[in-house]
């Protein structure tokens, strides 16, 4: 056997030993996840309701932690920000040395410890408490020091950490993860966050444009929206799609009203089982109340229609069912919307 197969046969092997431990990790984390959703208790409504509550009353939410546990925390200060609850994060020493000034009255401080032993948080804690603060614990020992000064406890116990030696934090803190997910969510839910309040806090990139961008803004409209009367032939129709760039068009009764779409597609389908399919007529081939959209819908919509029925072309009617507009699925990396 030659060098360069003894090295692949061993590269192989390599793969499949990474393989085999990249799986028992999700298996891992799977089941930690499962263990903490199973943990969920009046507590976290409790703890929803606070913090909707407060922030209502224009407070915040501080979110502390430290090590792997502030790394969690900082992206779930900016989950919850953006969807609507002000949150930032304050370092436990820096708070020690004078950033407890960011602290104030009837704010609620979410504080992740999985030991609830934390040396440097928990020497916080009576400053903490002494400016009347609402404290929530993110723990997994219900009977930690953390947890016993806490208002509020979110049990988040994994069975054991995806570490070999059961020691880097890797399940529990994809728990902690998703229990602030978990919180951001229901707390957007319980404050009635809609889609309009998640594009103000989004007014650049894709997310942005999909959400304030509406659908009379993308469409293409004039000699790029092709419309036909059910009577034409499909030779013919097909000039009239070459004619707009299109690659399809919309079908229209007497009344102009959007009866029918024919696209490429269709005809390339009928095309293999109908030699004569360019002169039939369109209503004939067309495809039967196509799926339609307004011009005042929200880009964000057509996205959804696009990824759920895949479809290349979506077309925008007005309030009497008329043709007016059609959206390509193409123009839409061109807007940066995809």
């Amino acid at each position: 056997m030659s060098g360069r197969a003894v090295k692949v046969k061993e590269g192989r092997a390599r793969s499949s030993a990474a393989l085999v431990t990249a799986r028992q990790v999700f298996r891992v984390e799977i089941a930690g996840m499962k263990a903490v959703a199973a943990q969920l208790d009046g507590a976290f409504e409790a703890a929803v309701q606070l913090i909707a509550r407060q922030v209502s009353a224009h407070r915040k939410v501080i979110i502390l932690g430290i090590g792997k546990s502030g790394a969690i925390g900082r992206k779930i200060a900016a989950t919850l920000t953006s969807t609507g609850t002000p949150s930032v994060v304050l370092h436990s020493v820096d708070a020690l040395h004078g950033d407890l000034g960011i602290v104030v009255e009837g704010d609620v401080v979410l504080a992740l410890s999985y030991s609830g032993e934390t040396e440097e948080m928990l020497s916080l804690l009576p400053a903490l408490k002494r400016l009347d603060v609402h404290l929530i614990g993110m723990t997994a020992h219900g009977r930690s020091t953390l947890a016993k000064h806490s208002d509020l406890v979110l049990r988040c116990a994994v069975p054991k950490e995806a570490c070999p030696f059961n020691l880097a934090p890797t399940a529990s803190t994809t728990a902690m993860l998703a229990m602030g997910d978990a919180l951001a969510m229901a707390i957007l839910e319980a404050r009635g966050f809609t889609q309009k309040d998640f594009a103000r806090y989004h007014p650049s990139g894709a997310i942005g444009r999909a959400m304030l961008l509406r659908i009379g803004d993308i469409m293409r409209t004039g000699d790029r929206n092709p419309l036909a009367p059910a009577s034409m032939a499909v030779q013919e129709a097909l000039l009239v799609m070459t004619r707009c760039r299109s690659g399809s068009l919309s079908v229209v009764d007497a009344k102009g009203r959007l009866v029918g779409v024919f696209t490429d597609g269709d005809l390339r389908r009928r095309m293999s089982a109908d030699a004569g399919v360019l002169r039939a007529t369109l209503a004939e081939v067309m495809t039967k109340n196509p799926i339609r959209i307004s011009a005042n819908a929200l880009a964000a919509e057509a996205l959804k229609i696009f990824n759920e029925r895949n479809i290349d072309d979506l077309i925008v009617v007005d309030n009497d069912g008329a043709p007016v507009g059609v959206v390509d699925s193409q123009d839409l990396p061109k807007l940066k919307m995809m």
